[in-house]
């Protein structure tokens, strides 16, 4: 029987060595992180985030599962504007959420905060659990992002929300080779320079092109089961808001 292979980059792996090569990424550059994050975006995933927040419009006392969290940048715009509630961070690399706790929001919010190791997957939490679901520029990352999905929807209660915050595709060509260009030949010279890890940034680009464009992603959400599914674009398209209901 021949082993299920999925991509890691451009490169096709067995399926069940995926996870192991994500964690091995973000370990590595764990500690460089955020930094990253502005340099190779020039701030502008700050304006993403926020634009997420606006659109999800946390309200108090809700309790977010915030999957692929990381540092938790998410959880903590969430319980800010919120202004009371409770976000568990679950991320794959305990570096991530090590590196997370050590922020000054993370001191500030401590009693609204946990951090778990967990896969997407297969989520440690009982069903009909949150409000609120959120993964950002996680989701491309996940072996089989269907699954994911699939316990993104088992966790949430019902009336409760999905958003994913992802790289997309731009839909006009001329912009999407420019974008490519700079993609390519800037972001892992970057990741050498900041975080000294080029490869690691090399499969973050890479990966970027491997995930599905915007209405297929789309598509997914509505066949796991999400109602009133919806996308927007942000900036041209380079990144995309996906939306959806447990109903």
């Amino acid at each position: 029987m021949n082993e299920k292979t999925t991509h890691f980059g451009f490169q096709e792996v067995p399926e069940a060595e995926k996870a192991g090569r994500v964690q091995g990424v973000f370990s590595s550059v764990a500690t460089k992180y955020d930094i990253m994050n502005d340099a190779m975006s020039l701030g502008i995933h700050r304006l993403w985030k926020d634009a997420m927040m606006d659109w999800l419009a946390p309200r108090p006392g809700q309790k977010l599962l915030d999957v692929a969290g990381g540092t938790g940048d998410i959880s903590f715009r969430f319980l800010k504007r919120a202004g009371s509630g409770h976000a568990t961070v679950l991320d794959l690399t305990e570096p991530m959420l090590v590196a997370g706790r050590q922020r000054a929001e993370a001191t500030a919010m401590t009693d609204a905060l946990d951090w778990v190791v967990g896969d997407a997957m297969s989520l440690p939490f009982a069903d009909n659990t949150f409000d609120t679901y959120t993964i950002s520029f996680g989701i491309r990352n996940v072996t089989r992002p269907e699954v994911a999905l699939t316990e993104a929807y088992r966790v949430l209660r019902p009336g409760g929300r999905l958003m994913v915050l992802e790289f997309s595709q731009i839909p006009t060509p001329a912009l999407q080779w420019a974008y490519d260009r700079y993609s390519f030949n800037l972001i892992p010279a970057m990741g050498q320079m900041i975080a000294g890890d080029r490869d690691s940034y090399q499969y973050l680009v890479e990966s970027i092109r491997k995930f599905p464009d915007q209405e297929t992603f789309l598509n997914m959400l509505r066949t796991t089961g999400f109602a009133n599914a919806k996308y927007r674009n942000l900036t041209m398209g380079i990144a995309c808001l996906h939306s959806g209901w447990k109903v």
